[in-house]
């Protein structure tokens, strides 16, 4: 039998979304690594789960639906994520108080969609208005797109179960939108008259397909950069990483990126991970220093604004990451942001921080889960391995 005091314990997380990015689609990501990773998650009381399944590269989600999406679009036929494989994720992730919100890019980072539907994709022109043999982003300007686009969203929801699907919107090269015979007359035809009027089309289509699916969405910010008129109800996602990495590194361009998403009457939620791509390393020192002094409400923010950001995640894009490096890539870096999410604006000092990192690594390590130094040379007392 254990025995303890009787300890009262005041606690409680500054921010109700303190979130992590996985990429499964640059580089497939096993089921037990996925695991792994959410166990780590738990013990630094991150509880969202940002799962990008999909994008250019390959497609690894097997629907139902829409089949060839995976058939055709993933890397091989082992390379991919069948509904039972969802269904224990999500169920995984949430016996351990994580939520799990997929992200489905579009009208951008589609590649691998037009694998198994080429049509979704527009055709991209010269400047003879010859076809190039290329194709860029979703098509906008076709019913069958909607079509499409419908039959997935609303299986997908019915996979997820979390009230948030993350719809992305970010990097769509118009160049080719602008190149389309196709799209050019439909925009004449509809009194259309900038791409952001398209773009704004697309989105608000696609941004009530998801309603109608009954859920709500996340966009990367580049939407409502370019003008697209956004619903109220939109959760933007704040990325460009020009946002200062600490807090005596502020910059004009940061706080305008926040300025901009919170700011009235526009008064838009906001997530932020300009600070925190794991990704883009550095992998050695101690990198998590930078990450963990971020202020995410170090903009000129009033207290209705700041009150619209609801946290934040880090990122750990998969160009450079597999199954072999995600947990020792992402840990411990990855719960300096936890902390940064769940803690009091007040408790910053990384002298303060540097042993909690360093015994919280050795209890990740005392439980199976890979994770780097991250406090310089030292070792874990329970390290049985020596």
């Amino acid at each position: 039998m254990l025995l303890i005091n009787a300890t009262a314990i005041f606690d409680q997380p500054r921010f109700a979304h303190r979130g992590l990015l996985i990429d499964s689609a640059r580089h497939f990501l096993p089921l037990s690594v996925i695991k792994d990773n959410l166990e780590a998650m738990a013990a630094a009381k991150m509880n969202v789960l940002h799962w990008h399944i999909v994008d250019d590269q390959s497609f690894p989600y097997q629907s139902n639906a829409l089949p060839r999406l995976a058939e055709y679009g993933a890397f091989s036929h082992a390379h991919t994520y069948r509904p039972t494989d969802i269904q224990e994720v999500v169920q995984y992730a949430r016996d351990r108080g994580i939520r799990v919100i997929p992200e489905f890019d579009t009208p951008g980072h589609t590649a691998s969609w037009g694998k198994g539907y080429p049509g979704l994709l527009t055709d991209c022109y010269n400047e003879k208005e010859q076809p190039t043999g290329e194709k860029g982003p979703v098509n906008p300007v076709r019913n069958e797109t909607y079509a499409l686009l419908w039959a997935f969203l609303r299986e997908a929801a019915g996979l997820f179960p979390d009230t948030y699907l993350h719809l992305g919107g970010d990097e769509v090269p118009f160049d080719c939108w602008q190149s389309s015979p196709e799209i050019r007359a439909w925009m004449r035809e509809h009194d259309v008259s900038s791409i952001a009027g398209l773009e704004t089309y697309f989105e608000e289509r696609v941004l009530a397909l998801a309603s109608a699916a009954g859920r709500s969405y996340i966009v990367w910010q580049e939407p409502l950069d370019n003008g697209v008129k956004l619903d109220s109800n939109t959760v933007v996602h704040v990325w460009k990483w020009w946002w200062p990495v600490s807090a005596t590194e502020a910059t004009v361009e940061g706080g305008a990126e926040m300025n901009a998403v919170a700011q009235k009457p526009a008064g838009y939620r906001a997530l932020l991970s300009s600070p925190w791509y794991l990704n883009l390393g550095p992998y050695a020192g101690e990198a998590w220093v930078d990450y963990y002094t971020v202020e995410p409400l170090e903009f000129d923010a009033t207290p209705a604004q700041a009150s619209l950001v609801i946290g934040g995640e880090a990122c750990m894009w998969g160009e450079w990451v597999d199954g072999s490096n995600l947990m020792e890539r992402t840990w411990p870096r990855a719960a300096a942001v936890a902390e940064r999410l769940w803690s009091a604006r007040d408790v910053r000092d990384v002298d303060a921080a540097r042993p909690r990192i360093a015994e919280h690594r050795c209890r990740m390590l005392a439980r199976g889960l890979a994770a780097s130094p991250g406090t310089g040379p030292g070792y874990c007392p329970q390290d049985t391995s020596l």
